[in-house]
């Protein structure tokens, strides 16, 4: 039978979701504790791959096993979890359904303090030393729109097969002193969101117009865009799938 895990975790302590054979991983612990508590090896499949740092509210991974699983294995889960990797539910789907490819979108979040604020170190850019004109960003998201191909933003040597996107939503909101970037597609490529944030960030600091975003994305060159944003601002806050 396979399963899906809905989770979320504090990226802080790890590096990525994804297990590396020397690092600390959220999936090398949720491995870990699916196959201690089941006495079976189990082997997990997430619906992407956060980098070193991100952080994920809401991400899913399935996973396949012959024993049932009643409505307390979630809690037992958690108990063998440490504390900054938290199971929402766990419940069966069909056996060929899949966490990567059967995801419909996936939304993320980016958090940047205006002020310095010693509560969200760990959760937000500190970017309190030049001001941003939310309004030059948000002018330049309408532009992410007109395109599908976001080379630019993409981590060089990966071994993506395409880096067409098609984007849902994009846009920039002010509460208090703390900006939040949302950003929706059908899939990102690694570091894209973080490579947008840094670009979006030199638009809203005036070092770049809204309207040069166009040439940074024809370029198809990552030397072309901003520097990527830090890890910590990053969260995935949802993954869409038709269940």
């Amino acid at each position: 039978m396979r399963y899906f895990i809905e989770f979320s975790y504090n990226g802080k302590n790890y590096f990525g979701y994804q297990i590396q054979p020397t690092a600390i991983t959220v999936q090398e612990e949720l491995e870990k504790a699916l196959s201690t508590i089941l006495r079976e090896e189990i082997k997990t499949t997430g619906a992407g791959r956060t980098d070193t740092g991100v952080h994920a509210k809401k991400i899913f991974a399935h996973f396949d096993t012959d024993q049932v699983l009643n409505d307390q294995f979630s809690h037992r889960l958690n108990s063998f979890l440490p504390a900054d990797i938290s199971i929402k539910r766990i419940f069966e789907v069909k056996d060929d359904f899949h966490a990567r490819f059967d995801a419909t979108f996936r939304t993320y979040e980016y958090y940047i303090s205006m002020e310095k604020n010693p509560f969200t170190q760990d959760s937000a850019w500190q970017h309190w030393r030049r001001p941003l004109d939310i309004n030059k960003m948000n002018e330049a998201c309408k532009i992410l729109f007109e395109y599908d191909d976001f080379t630019s933003f993409a981590k060089l040597h990966t071994d993506n097969k395409t880096n067409l996107c098609k984007m849902y939503k994009a846009e920039w909101q002010q509460n208090g002193t703390e900006l939040k970037f949302t950003v929706s597609a059908n899939r990102f490529l690694r570091n894209m969101v973080r490579a947008i944030v840094g670009t979006m960030v030199e638009i809203g600091s005036g070092k770049i117009k809204p309207e040069e975003l166009r040439n940074v994305i024809e370029n198809k060159n990552r030397n072309s865009a901003g520097t990527s944003a830090p890890a910590q601002g990053l969260f995935l806050v949802d993954v869409g799938y038709e269940f």
